[in-house]
């Protein structure tokens, strides 16, 4: 009685242990035990797992059978061999699998006829056999398939990080890699931001806001909401526009400093900015738009004309602005093209995407549509009580799932007013212009 009594007791101790490990350091409990459990479920269980998920092939092959036959002087047995062809099932081959944050990666070579959007559509039942949150399938090379498989949501909680301290970089959240979620203007320098409201759109506004203050950049907003969500940031923005009236006017204004850089560096015999002596490139400039469509919709025939250089000079912007270091970070409730061709043809140019939880199909389209197809059924996918994730297309040419942390409005008003030194004047900044142009 008493070594069963002692037998339960370090069960049940070793079992705390272990959720306890668990529980305070994941990484180390998955790399040590996690990850070989895992590993050797994954390859015991593939022959049936792929059956099962229609990833085999049937093939014809010859097997040597036996026949045989009786000597009845001698008592021995004559063997007489033989081919027989039967069918069998053949399972991709798969490599072991290697650990990853929250779970594991594994490639497997694919049978004849089979690509791997095949394993894109068995991806959900691959998750389901093997009991896991997610599989990720891409490809790097022909003839091989890459499963990624999380085995928890890892954007459950998203712990804020450090912020990045190199130019036009913000780090605003983690993606599902778990790698920090960086938005680059340098690599990727035009960006779509749709989300409906409480969705997480707001807050990744917020997050730029307090990254790029302390930085050397101009900010200059459109605030198509009357001015409600950009007026408290304007201590440190270096011009805001709350009216389409007055977007049209800015918006010129940008047109006309892209044109200006042009010259500069025309002069200079350089291509972009970046190739200036640092004394005298011009400081770079983030224009953040908020509730885009508003640029473009209509009430009248007597707006056509309004709507039309706003729409031109924002598409002009937009592509030519990198070189000239002006970026785009537009953001919108709803992006469709029933807007007008202006609004499809910024998309072109913005190759930066982030769609938070919509409540129309055409702006996950919008937005979206033109990626992975399974990019747009994620999307669709995000839970209202989920703010903050966002499907992201990220510079690697691939799309994951991101959560940006949480910013408050307080949190980003603190910034802008503690950094106000380092907004530039708009004077300043358009002060070489033709009096045409800033007038």
């Amino acid at each position: 009685m008493r070594d069963a009594l002692f037998v339960l007791t370090v069960l049940a101790a070793v079992a705390a242990g272990l959720w306890a490990w668990r529980r305070l350091h994941y990484p180390s409990f998955w790399l040590a035990l996690g990850f070989p459990l895992a590993a050797l479920f994954v390859r015991t269980s593939w022959r049936r797992v792929a059956l099962g998920c229609g990833l085999t092939k049937k093939r014809q092959r010859w097997w040597f059978t036996t026949v045989p036959g009786a000597i009845a002087s001698t008592g021995l047995v004559k063997v007489r061999r033989r081919f027989q062809r039967v069918a069998v099932d053949t399972k991709p081959f798969m490599w072991l699998p290697l650990p990853i944050r929250n779970g594991w990666r594994v490639t497997l070579h694919t049978l004849e006829g089979q690509t791997p959007g095949d394993y894109a559509e068995a991806a959900e039942r691959l998750a389901h056999s093997w009991g896991v949150h997610a599989v990720r399938v891409s490809s790097d090379k022909p003839g091989r398939v890459r499963l990624s498989v999380t085995v928890r949501d890892p954007l459950v909680k998203v712990e804020e990080l450090p912020p990045s301290t190199e130019l036009l970089k913000v780090t605003v959240g983690r993606p599902e890699t778990g790698s920090p979620w960086v938005i680059d203007f340098k690599t990727v320098p035009h960006w779509i931001n749709a989300g409906a409201t409480q969705s997480g759109k707001s807050n990744l506004a917020n997050a730029l806001i307090v990254g790029l203050s302390p930085q050397p950049v101009a900010l200059v907003g459109f605030d198509l909401k009357g001015g409600v969500e950009f007026t408290p940031y304007a201590p440190r923005l270096s011009a805001l526009a709350t009216t389409r009236a007055e977007s049209v006017t800015l918006l010129e204004d940008l047109v006309g400093l892209m044109l200006d850089r042009m010259g500069l560096c025309r002069q200079a015999g350089a291509r972009n900015i970046w190739q200036l002596p640092t004394g005298v490139r011009p400081v770079p400039v983030v224009v953040l738009v908020d509730e885009l469509a508003e640029l473009y919709l209509m009430a009248d025939k007597s707006e056509k004309d309004e709507i039309a250089k706003a729409s031109t000079a924002l598409l002009r912007v937009a592509q030519l602005g990198r070189a000239f270091g002006i970026y785009l970070f537009c953001c919108g409730q709803r992006i469709g093209s029933d807007l007008g061709p202006g609004v499809t043809a910024l998309r072109a140019q913005c190759s930066g995407r982030i769609c938070h939880r919509v409540n129309d199909p055409e702006t996950a389209t919008m937005t979206l549509g033109d990626l992975d197809p399974a990019a747009l059924v994620s999307a669709r996918a995000i839970a209202a009580e989920t703010p903050g994730v966002a499907i992201v297309a990220s510079q690697d040419g691939q799309w994951y799932r991101a959560r940006s942390f949480y910013v408050s409005e307080t949190t980003a008003e603190r910034a802008a007013q503690t950094h106000t030194h380092l907004a530039p004047a708009w004077d300043e900044i358009t002060a070489h212009l033709p009096e045409a142009i800033t007038a």
